[in-house]
């Protein structure tokens, strides 16, 4: 029997409201499968020749910006940039005059990989079971061949820290790139830090039991703060102990402690964000990043003091409250740099496709008076060093990663962002992807006849 003739009422063997919850299960299964059966691009094979790209306007993601540019890479990393350099005579050339080369935009704390599809939970495994699950690794569950993560790339979002979501310590991530076959194949660092979602002391009204629709204290506030240092309290003692029984939990936390891991503190308010790096910090955590930190304009020289970088949040959303200034989500990375601190864009409230958008934030900031070079390290330099990457990914430099795209015009802006080539660690990849084929198709479709 087809599917079409279970599900259609007409045909179908089941009646009654059993039957109808059958026939709906099954359209969800299959919509899944839609998404599941249908790979993504192969990945690309291992660079086997040295590739150099000439005459191309290289902006090298430190600030530092070469007119008339020549990049050469071998093996997957960069051994020669520069405009005074003799054109080479083996391996691949391409002419990119009047084109622009970027390094690879760098994603943090994203589920990408974790959740295909929203409405079906087989697809979705951005958030375990737990409140305090530090051992719990995402990368185990990454799905490399997700079409969401593929979309990334003809936008030259090349990585991205696979973050978990959820509960208040919501678990490890790890930093991967976009084109590989497992998720073994695409580490880049794996473990690289914890999340802890540090809780509200204003949480808003429930009005459906009387409460008032605004935002009000939060009374469990010191309560829930009080379970997170007892924690970390513990977590410290557990790696100080002789003590031969393991602890998954406290043993996954000692990275924090010996500098080996980061922890990404999820916050906003003015007062989270100081309970919560004095807190940790009273403990021994050596990094800490503020992720989201909308209010920390306002305790920038804390921050500053106590070498905090941000990751802030999307540039494109309204203002939180209503006292806010009307463009502060545009402007607050520009008041971040101005104040001294080492800032990156992400968008972890938006939908995980919408991460192909993070250069079009970091040009959001360009039109509240941040240099382009200076905005392009949002998403790249910047991102880079508080990830604990910088060593090989992030910017154009002899000895590190051929991680890169060519842009026709201006990588930070919509019109002008349109690759012609990507490379990740060498590997010319791929940039088609669903969407892609979709366009072409259609485009087919309408061009020639008007119709």
């Amino acid at each position: 029997m087809k599917f079409s003739d279970i599900y259609s009422s007409n045909h179908c063997p089941l009646e009654g409201t059993l039957g109808v919850f059958l026939r709906r299960l099954a359209f969800v299964v299959m919509l899944a499968l839609s998404f599941t059966t249908s790979a993504q691009q192969t990945p690309a094979p291992k660079q086997t020749e040295q590739v150099a790209i000439f005459g191309a306007t290289a902006h090298i993601g430190n600030g530092e910006v070469i007119e008339n540019c020549t990049i050469i890479f071998t093996d997957g990393k960069i051994t020669a940039i520069g405009s005074d350099l003799m054109a080479p005579t083996i391996g691949t050339m391409i002419d990119a005059k009047g084109k622009h080369v970027y390094p690879g935009i760098i994603a943090p704390s994203k589920s990408l990989g974790l959740v295909e599809v929203d409405a079906v939970r087989a697809t979705d495994d951005q958030d375990e079971i737990g409140e305090m699950i530090p051992h719990i690794r995402s990368i185990i569950a990454y799905n490399a061949e997700s079409k969401v993560v593929e979309s990334m790339r003809p936008n030259g979002v090349l990585l991205g820290q696979v973050t978990p979501q959820g509960g208040t310590i919501s678990g490890t991530s790890s930093i991967v790139q976009f084109d590989a076959w497992n998720w073994e194949d695409a580490a880049v660092k794996t473990d690289d830090g914890i999340h802890l979602n540090w809780p509200s002391f204003f949480r808003r009204g429930r009005w459906w039991i009387g409460e008032d629709r605004g935002y009000i204290p939060n009374k469990e506030y010191t309560g829930q703060v009080g379970e997170i240092e007892v924690f970390f309290q513990n977590s410290s003692a557990y790696g100080k102990s002789t003590e031969k029984e393991r602890n998954l939990p406290f043993e996954a936390m000692q990275g924090l402690f010996d500098g080996s891991k980061h922890l990404y503190i999820h916050a906003n308010g003015e007062k989270e964000m100081t309970d919560a790096v004095a807190a940790v910090k009273k403990v021994g955590v050596k990094n800490v990043v503020i992720v989201g930190g909308y209010r920390a304009n306002k305790i920038a020289d804390f921050l500053k003091e106590n070498n905090v970088p941000v990751l802030v949040n999307l540039t494109h959303s309204l203002p939180e409250y209503d006292d806010d200034d009307y463009d502060l989500p545009y402007k607050l990375p520009k008041l971040l740099v101005d104040a001294g601190l080492l800032v990156g864009l992400q968008n972890e409230g938006a939908a995980n496709f919408q991460t192909r958008n993070l250069p079009f934030y970091a040009g959001q900031t360009v039109g509240q008076g941040l240099d382009k070079e200076t905005a392009l390290q949002l998403v790249t330099g910047n991102t880079a060093k508080i990830l604990g990457i910088d060593d090989m990914y992030g910017t154009l430099e002899v000895g590190k990663s051929a991680t890169l795209f060519i842009s026709e015009g201006d990588a930070l802006d919509m019109r002008t962002n349109q690759l012609s080539k990507a490379y990740i660690d060498g590997r010319d990849v791929s940039l088609e992807t669903h969407q892609t084929e979709l366009w072409k198709r259609y485009m087919g479709k309408y061009e020639g006849d008007g119709k």
